[in-house]
């Protein structure tokens, strides 16, 4: 037997620091919405950590900066791999239904 498909919200909260606290999210937002939202935030995260490793070069930055930057930028990237995983695999298992 198959596992069941866990919801992706509880993967995504990690992505936005208070988001545990905050309102579900709207009726009208779509999966490919929250999604696109998701990826954003990981960009986000990702250049803010290219920035602060550019600062520290120049010798202009801060090392405690750099390591947080670098460290919430890998952590969004892991959490939105595991996205894609889950997403591949739900994928798979609709297509392995016969009808």
């Amino acid at each position: 037997m198959s596992t069941p498909i866990r919801p992706v919200t509880a993967d995504l909260q990690i992505l936005e620091p208070g988001a545990a606290s905050a309102a579900p999210a709207a009726k009208g937002a779509s999966f490919a919405d929250a999604l696109g939202q998701a990826v954003g935030k990981v960009d986000a995260l990702q250049v803010e950590a290219d920035e602060q490793a550019r600062k520290a070069a120049m010798g202009e930055g801060n090392l405690h900066e750099l390591a947080l930057s670098l460290e919430k930028a890998d952590i969004g990237m892991r959490v939105l791999t595991k996205v894609r995983t889950k997403v591949v695999e739900a994928y798979q298992e609709v297509m392995r239904m016969s009808v």
